[in-house]
């Protein structure tokens, strides 16, 4: 039996990329998390970009699913945009002790591996 998460990867228009350092291990990673019971892929986006950077998003496309087999889950990847113009992400969040914008060079030096490839 796998588990099924959703990853957003949100883009600024100058190229940035919407990040959380989690509250739960420090790990800096997109936002995204596993679905809930009766959840679709896109509801359960929605909600984890909310409740980890305070932003609503809208989905674009799929861009990649990574499965990670010693722990059973399968992480869906999907480019977002920002659902509400001029809306700033949240500093901090009950599941985040950061929210940044971040450059992908800066992505891949703070994340593990298997987190800065999506």
């Amino acid at each position: 039996m796998h588990s099924v998460s959703v990853a957003g990867v949100v883009r600024s228009d100058d190229g940035l990329v919407l990040c959380i350092r989690r509250r739960d291990n420090g790990a800096w990673q997109i936002p995204g998390g596993v679905l809930e019971q009766g959840e679709t892929f896109y509801e359960a986006l929605i909600r984890e970009v909310r409740e980890e950077t305070g932003i609503a998003v809208e989905p674009v496309r799929l861009t990649g699913i990574y499965p990670n087999l010693p722990r059973a889950v399968v992480a869906l990847v999907f480019l977002r945009r920002v659902a509400e113009v001029g809306v700033v992400p949240a500093t901090e969040t009950e599941e985040a002790t950061a929210v940044e914008w971040l450059a992908v060079d800066e992505i891949v030096r703070r994340s593990v591996p298997a987190f800065a490839v999506r």
